[in-house]
């Protein structure tokens, strides 16, 4: 909320964009650049370092010089290694005045209307906590290539958004009240800042928006910290490849976390989580019960054939 109380009613509402950098020196002036090419002006950078060892941090200290103070600050815990989700989630805090925020990783390239097509929906969106994503190119290193990413074929909402994370962080957009909720509920150990604020946005009532036009060129290398699937096919044969250990725990994690926050969530969500944390711990019958969660699913039916098998054999 601003200073004034308007919030995102006003003409230019204020976006923080919330930058994690780590051994980025390779790309970051592309997407320093991309940041200035904006459409929409209206944006401060607030930066964190996560321990990196090359040429990130004076990159990063002489953009800020060249650009100004009041556009770019470097976060006051910048500098201990956190790993990334934990670092994005460290910046939330830092955000408090603006009112809205946007993720941004520091080798992909933003589209000069990425920020005003976010701030069209979130205008719309009032004083309700509001999520905003879109697609992306996928392209090589040399930003090269370009695909479109999948597009989700079922909407966003919970309980599915427990089940898999259907929103990308690089062009996220949050308003105010969804930042907020983020904050006031901290991501358990492993989770992804992404997938936790929508799990989060959506467990509380919030709405999640997904574009359809692509916003950022995200590029596809060898040091991507998780990558793109190019197809729904591939990305269940990921999942397969990946087996059910690190997923399930990851679900335990997020439900019981959930499930100490009660009082922020939504009647609904309340229940669900509910049902769910028993089915995780139970017998057979809970099991049942749990995975039969109307809306407890993922995207396709490959997708949740496989869900549901892993969920029932614990």
């Amino acid at each position: 909320m601003s200073p004034d109380g308007t919030g995102l009613g006003l003409p230019d509402p204020r976006i923080a964009i919330l930058l994690s950098t780590y051994n980025g020196a390779r790309y970051l002036p592309e997407q320093l650049a991309s940041f200035e090419h904006q459409t929409y002006g209206g944006w401060q950078l607030i930066w964190r370092d996560d321990g990196s060892k090359d040429d990130t941090i004076a990159i990063m200290r002489n953009f800020a010089e060249r650009i100004g103070a009041d556009r770019v600050r470097e976060a006051a815990g910048s500098g201990p290694h956190l790993g990334a989700a934990q670092s994005f989630l460290a910046l939330l805090p830092e955000a408090i005045s603006a009112d809205a925020v946007a993720f941004a990783d520091q080798d992909d390239v933003w589209l000069p209307e990425k920020l005003a097509r976010a701030v069209a929906g979130l205008r719309s969106a009032g004083n309700s906590a509001y999520l905003y994503c879109a697609r992306q190119y996928l392209v090589d290193e040399h930003l090269q290539g370009r695909r479109l990413s999948i597009l989700p074929g079922a909407r966003p909402g919970f309980p599915a958004s427990l089940t898999q994370n259907i929103v990308h962080g690089n062009t996220m957009v949050m308003n105010r009240a969804a930042a907020d909720l983020v904050t006031r509920l901290p991501g358990p150990d492993g989770t992804v800042h992404d997938w936790w604020s929508y799990i989060v946005v959506t467990a509380c009532g919030g709405k999640v928006e997904i574009d359809p036009e692509p916003v950022v060129l995200y590029r596809q290398h060898q040091d991507n910290l998780i990558g793109s699937p190019p197809s729904t096919s591939a990305r269940a044969i990921s999942a397969i490849r990946r087996g059910p250990g690190s997923f399930m725990a990851m679900m335990r994690r997020h439900v019981v976390q959930l499930g100490k926050f009660g009082d922020l969530l939504s009647e609904d969500a309340k229940r669900d989580v509910k049902r769910i944390e028993r089915g995780l711990r139970g017998n057979l019958h809970q099991r049942l019960r749990a995975v039969t969660c109307p809306g407890l699913q993922r995207q396709t039916r490959m997708e949740n054939i496989l869900f549901r098998l892993w969920f029932m054999i614990g």
